[in-house]
């Protein structure tokens, strides 16, 4: 393969390592579904450039390198030899284009969170992680597969301000203003999932005190000694490192 690296600024080999090393985490936690969902990332810049997976690779093979750079319509931009999933990029090119701070789009179709997306009573108020996800949570209801700009204005509106959105009977996506804090946000949002399903197999269920969920997003700094998901992301590449590592090539 040519050298991706010598042909792009630090800045955009710095989120190539990012993205990747997210892809990787990804397949680290059981959250894949073959080669078919997808992580977006935008490229710092007026341009509205974006990097994707290439198409048909596993998440746990994706480098820096092997990351396709496209434009809002998902032409490449830089010369590759993996293809790209146009419409694979609705969902994520209709959340880049109308959230500026959407810098991460990530979205998945694990067993938990599709679980629960098919559920009339959505995400419920029963753990100390569901609290967080409903302090910004959205749904949108289902269409077919995502391959219509038709859909983008309903999905848009729906999604609103929110950063976690349920797409009903098709699985979990989250915003993050950066890469590590989509991925911290998806992790939470797919184990409220876990745990929901689990403690519908039981007993009569529990619901948190609807006073609590309100702030959760100030909670959630005062966590995190206010360094949201750059608290963990360093201990998250020590672990890929560890387990996977070759993704910053």
């Amino acid at each position: 393969m040519h050298n991706v690296k010598d042909q792009v600024s630090a800045e955009e080999w710095a989120l190539r390592c990012e993205l990747a090393a997210c892809y990787r985490l990804a397949a680290l936690y059981g959250w894949t579904d073959l080669v078919f969902t997808h992580i977006s990332a935008r490229i710092p810049g007026p341009d509205h450039h974006f990097l994707i997976n290439p198409y048909g690779l596993m998440f746990d093979e994706i480098t820096a390198s092997s990351l396709v750079k496209v434009d809002q319509d998902c032409n490449k931009l830089l010369d590759s030899p993996y293809p790209v999933n146009p419409a694979g990029f609705v969902i994520h090119s209709a959340i880049h284009s109308v959230r500026e701070d959407a810098n991460c789009v990530l979205h998945t179709h694990t067993r938990a969170g599709v679980a629960v997306s098919a559920q009339k009573c959505g995400v419920l108020p029963i753990s100390q992680q569901s609290t967080f996800v409903l302090s910004s949570l959205a749904y949108h209801d289902y269409e077919g597969v995502a391959l219509r700009d038709e859909e983008k204005p309903r999905l848009q509106a729906d999604l609103g301000h929110a950063h976690y959105l349920m797409l009903r009977n098709h699985g979990l996506l989250t915003v993050g203003k950066s890469i590590p804090e989509a991925f911290l946000s998806m992790y939470i949002f797919e184990n409220t999932c876990r745990i929901q399903v689990d403690a519908q197999s039981g007993g009569e269920l529990v619901h948190v005190n609807p006073h609590i969920l309100q702030g959760m997003q100030q909670v959630m700094k005062t966590a995190t000694n206010g360094q949201g998901a750059a608290l963990a992301w360093p201990a998250l590449l020590r672990k890929l490192a560890r387990e996977n590592p070759g993704h910053d090539v």
